[in-house]
């Protein structure tokens, strides 16, 4: 008998790959959507094989009905505090009073536990819910994956290919982790449909520096990349506090100095991953950085 798991967040970029990866180890997938979502989302669900699971005022005694008989709860909520805090906040206490044994928060990113308040706004909402759920009797699993590896050619500010050019901060050698989405939504899946697994876990496709980065692409794509070090940790951190005193966006979930706050957190050595678990699960393939770097470039000569 497969088992049935409850995704939150199932109309997201990850969550509807998560949905994916579940129905894949043929786990029987429960999704909550709001009233209003996106049929087009929702008719990609249904072909997963996903039930939908239509919520009218995402109360604990109405989600506690679709998290009954399930045996972990996967949240990929993604938001500010009305979400991450508020929202999840009824949904752990649902899934609590459904009796079910697991819940995976939507940390998804660098292991902000090494980090202090104020640092980053969208990792320090995170924080906060981590007080309340581990305040809980249930078991909890938070997975870090770093960046998303397909932010390097997107929203992190890092690779132009138009001036050849690998922008960092800080030291070229220092490596970062990333993952890619597909795979970070695979280890969470297999996590989930887990009897027991540790309250942290930590995974990265790929360790690899700015100077690694730029032999890379230059390698791919046949042109010569230079690195450009526009200065380091200090220098970014006042440059954020500028940029976010000129533009406050608080209302934004991803404003300019939010990914510059999780550039500053990226070259600290605090997020250094000194461990990896991504041999728990032996069969998973890691897509390395130079594998999704040659299919972007593909992409964008096409």
């Amino acid at each position: 008998m497969s088992q049935a798991i409850l995704v939150a967040g199932a109309t997201g970029n990850l969550g509807m790959r998560i949905v994916k990866a579940l129905r894949t180890q043929h786990a029987e997938v429960r999704v909550i959507v709001r009233v209003g979502s996106k049929p087009e989302n929702l008719k990609t669900l249904e072909s997963l094989g996903a039930q939908i699971c239509t919520v009218q005022n995402w109360t604990v005694d109405e989600l506690k009905l679709y998290c009954s008989g399930v045996t972990c709860v996967v949240s990929a909520l993604a938001g500010l505090r009305d979400v991450i805090i508020d929202a999840q906040k009824v949904l752990l206490d649902a899934a609590i009073a459904a009796g079910v044994a697991r819940f995976i928060p939507s940390d998804y990113s660098l292991d902000f536990t090494k980090f202090s308040h104020g640092e980053n706004r969208n990792l320090d909402l995170r924080r906060e819910f981590h007080t309340y759920l581990d305040s809980t009797s249930i078991a909890s699993t938070s997975i870090f994956n770093g960046a998303f590896m397909e932010l390097l050619t997107n929203e992190m500010p890092m690779l132009f290919f138009k001036q050849r050019i690998v922008l960092h901060w800080g030291r070229a050698d220092y490596k970062w982790g990333f993952t890619t989405m597909d795979n970070t939504a695979e280890f969470t899946a297999r996590v989930a449909l887990e009897a027991n697994s540790p309250r942290y876990l930590r995974v990265a496709g790929d360790l690899i520096s700015p100077r690694e980065v730029r032999e890379v692409v230059s390698d791919i794509t046949s042109q010569r990349f230079r690195l450009f070090r526009p200065g380091g940790k200090t220098l970014l951190g006042l440059i954020i506090k500028l940029t976010k005193k000129m533009s406050p966006a608080e209302n934004e979930l991803y404003p300019a100095w939010q990914g510059m706050q999780y550039m500053h957190n990226m070259i600290d050595e605090r997020s250094m991953m000194d461990t990896l678990d991504n041999n728990r699960f032996s069969d998973i393939r890691w897509t390395s950085a130079r594998e999704l770097l040659l299919e972007q470039v593909r992409d964008i000569r096409h």
